[in-house]
């Protein structure tokens, strides 16, 4: 009998997770209309501006968004982040405070690696699903592979870098969950509320995402 679904299977069946920083919480709502309409119901929410908690708030109201904290860099920002509604974390590097405080809240967390030694590190930490960022800087594709040959167990969320043109390479790699990016709702399209344009963008990722897994099938 198969298991409970769990956040990252959700985040694993949408392929692509949207990264937003969002100015306003006024945005988040819309935005959350939006992702959903085009087929992404899922979002980090990075901590790089004071409108986080408050967006998450909003965004974690409505049962049909999976909204999670990114650029995670402190404890204390795990249980601001989860006391908004935040049901993950991500962090752009492997601290182990971090991924403890996570972990003794019961929310799962996908740290940031770079290494073979910041795998070994998470790995350690019993992390088997892990952010390889910035994978655009540290090879793309190429730097996938080279991580997942000695870490079979592992699978990445590869962010950084990455375009709506490259979905299909990636996907198309049994390691990687999904892929993390700003693409789809990026900060000047929210500031602009061009939230058509972020539906768009959206449903051209999720029609990227099942085209890529017809063709790994």
């Amino acid at each position: 009998m198969d298991g409970p679904v769990t956040v990252l299977d959700h985040i694993a069946a949408a392929g692509v997770l949207p990264v937003v920083v969002l100015d306003d919480p006024a945005a988040a709502g819309p935005l959350g209309a939006a992702l959903r309409a085009g087929g992404l119901p899922c979002v980090e929410v990075t901590f790089r501006t004071t409108a986080a908690e408050q967006a998450i708030a909003v965004l974690a109201a409505d049962a049909d968004i999976l909204v999670g904290g990114g650029t995670i860099v402190e404890p204390e920002q795990v249980d601001r982040a989860v006391d908004a509604g935040a049901r993950f974390v991500v962090s752009p590097g492997f601290d182990r405070r971090v991924v403890d405080r996570c972990q003794a809240l019961g929310v799962p967390v996908v740290p940031g690696v770079a290494t073979a030694t910041e795998v070994m590190a998470a790995m350690s930490a019993g992390l088997d699903v892990l952010k390889l960022f910035p994978v655009g800087a540290l090879g793309g594709l190429a730097m996938v592979r080279a991580l997942a040959a000695p870490f079979p167990r592992v699978r990445f969320l590869p962010t950084g870098g990455i375009g709506e043109q490259d979905v299909a390479s990636y996907l198309g790699h049994p390691a990687v969950l999904a892929v993390g990016g700003s693409w789809v709702a990026d900060r000047g399209l929210v500031r602009e509320g061009r939230f058509d344009e972020i539906e768009r963008r959206a449903r051209t990722a999720t029609g990227l995402v099942g085209a890529a897994r017809r063709v790994a099938a």
